[in-house]
């Protein structure tokens, strides 16, 4: 699927981002699109794309150093520590996937 701008493309990987991936809180799923970071991390990943699929490393880099604020502000933690592995590999798949739509 070609985009006729890129915050078109963003915003379809942002889509995809907050359908699929999650954080696990005590073993509840709050979906990406739900805590509202689904754009936020796709406006992060979505250059990453002009080289092809980035590596796993450089999506855990960029989920490492995504600061996710928690309890008001009282305690930051990086979002790699909220999304579980299985969520990550499914990142990976949703990055996959958009890039061979592109």
């Amino acid at each position: 699927m070609a985009y006729s701008n890129s915050s078109a493309a963003v915003e379809s990987l942002a889509a995809g981002i907050g359908e699929n991936i999650y954080i696990d809180v005590a073993k509840w799923h709050l979906y990406l699109r739900e805590a509202r970071l689904h754009t936020l991390l796709a406006e992060q990943l979505y250059p990453l794309l002009s080289d092809g699929v980035p590596s796993k490393e450089r999506v855990d880099q960029i989920l490492t150093t995504t600061l996710i604020k928690l309890g008001g502000g009282k305690r930051e933690l990086p979002l790699s520590d909220l999304i579980p592995d299985n969520a990550q590999q499914q990142l990976m798949q949703v990055l996959e996937d958009f890039y061979n739509d592109m």
